[in-house]
């Protein structure tokens, strides 16, 4: 896949702006139709607003599964880090594109979040303006008007992202990213539209049910429409304020960038020398994981006391199924864990530098040459001294690495310049 991490030229992105230019116009031209030549009202307004935000989202969705970027996800996080690192895809013949096991990995997080937004900004805006305020005549138009931004969102995607090949700079997150701007302009037009609505229509202590979406006049309207059009050309020009975040010295949260989609090189200068944890430092290191995870402590504790309530109740059979559950899934999420991060992995000490190997799906995960560390120890903790092995720590400018249960730690030690620090025992 080739490089993207040149800046395209200012005519370059002027002309694949045109695309999200016409879903633009299209996006905010049939609401101000709507309220100016079909006399929509409020609750028509927000429906389709809010109709548009789930739209936007299922979208997203659809950009973030083929992000051609991997994913930023925190290397120590339980399973889906070490599964993070493996930087593998399932490649869609014919076509260019790749869904990323990271990108499956966020997935699961970025679906329900979406539909929390969703349905939190509906409940807040359209479930109270909308509440019987929604005229037959303008129920049509509204439905219609939501078929065109469905096709307007569709084809806007398929052409700019995946036509223009936009989501070569994406990753997962940055996908979805533009959505959580569009519902907050959804959110903030709707809440000042239900602000408007309810001085106008209720008075003491008259239920908020009782709101008059008609209440609300032209002007409001055109107010309405006026701000989520601001929001929407904040995102259109998104890449000019990427580009003053990146020039300036604040970080405003424009700018992003994606850990590259190029794999790790793996090549390495002869002699080549492979070290790997033994058998003991895995079976010790998988039993000894929970330790460090005590999420795992709360699930078995979860099963402990499901099946404490049915020891009262003399039900055995399921105790000792819970009872199994509480040590087993603990075990064996810990063991998968660990094979993942350390038991699968080999070290490949050259005579320029120091790769991870996957031996899983034959990945190299990480590449430290001599110069990239700023300190290099061997630490012999309790574990470490009852197998008779040692870890090794590698200090990089912005990250670490440890390489724990070694029986000969020599072979990547050899390929710095540097004296590591050894404990005084």
């Amino acid at each position: 896949m080739p490089s993207t991490d040149h800046a395209p030229r200012p005519e370059a992105r002027a002309e694949d702006r045109r695309p999200r230019a016409i879903g633009f116009v299209l996006s905010n031209a049939l609401p101000l139709v709507g309220v100016v030549a079909l006399g929509w009202n409020a609750a028509a307004l927000m429906a389709l607003y809010w109709f548009e935000l789930g739209i936007a989202s299922l979208w997203a969705v659809v950009r973030a599964l083929f992000a051609g970027r991997p994913s930023e996800i925190e290397r120590d996080a339980l399973l889906v880090g070490p599964l993070a690192q493996r930087r593998v895809s399932l490649s869609i013949p014919r076509t260019g594109l790749e869904i990323r096991l990271s990108s499956l990995l966020v997935l699961p997080v970025i679906v329900p979040v979406l539909a929390v937004v969703w349905l939190f900004v509906g409940a807040l805006t359209v479930g109270v303006v909308a509440d019987g305020g929604l005229a037959p005549g303008a129920l049509d138009t509204v439905a219609l008007a939501i078929v065109a931004v469905f096709v307007g969102e569709g084809a806007t995607t398929l052409v700019d992202y995946f036509g223009r090949g936009e989501y070569r700079d994406h990753s997962a997150q940055t996908a979805i990213r533009g959505v959580f701007a569009h519902g907050a302009a959804v959110f903030l037009g709707g809440l000042f539209t239900v602000t408007i609505v309810g001085a106008a229509t209720l008075e003491g202590d008259t239920p908020i049910a009782a709101l008059d979406p008609d209440a609300v006049g032209l002007p409001l309207l055109l107010g309405v429409v006026a701000v989520k059009a601001a929001f929407d050309l904040a995102g259109l020009y998104s890449d000019r304020l990427a580009a003053f975040d990146d020039a300036s010295a604040l970080d405003l949260g424009f700018s992003s960038d994606p850990p590259s989609p190029e794999p790790v090189d793996g090549s390495l200068a002869e002699p080549v020398r492979t070290v790997r944890q033994s058998g003991r430092a895995r079976l010790a290191g998988a039993l000894t994981t929970p330790l460090a995870h005590p999420g795992l402590w709360y699930v078995a504790g979860a099963f402990a006391l499901v099946g404490l309530l049915f020891a009262i109740g003399g039900n055995w059979a399921t105790v000792g199924t819970l009872a199994a559950a509480a040590v087993g899934l603990p075990l064996g999420v810990a063991t998968l864990d660990h094979e993942l991060r350390y038991g699968l992995v080999s070290y490949r000490a050259g005579a320029d530098a120091l790769v991870a190997h996957d031996r899983l799906f034959g990945a190299t995960l990480w590449r430290v040459e001599p110069w990239d560390e700023t300190a290099l120890r061997v630490t012999r903790g309790r574990l470490d001294r009852r197998l008779g092995t040692e870890t090794v720590v590698i200090e990089l400018r912005d990250d670490e690495y440890r390489l724990p249960g070694l029986a000969d730690p020599e072979p990547v030690l050899s390929v710095f310049d540097r004296r590591a620090e050894r404990p005084a025992d």
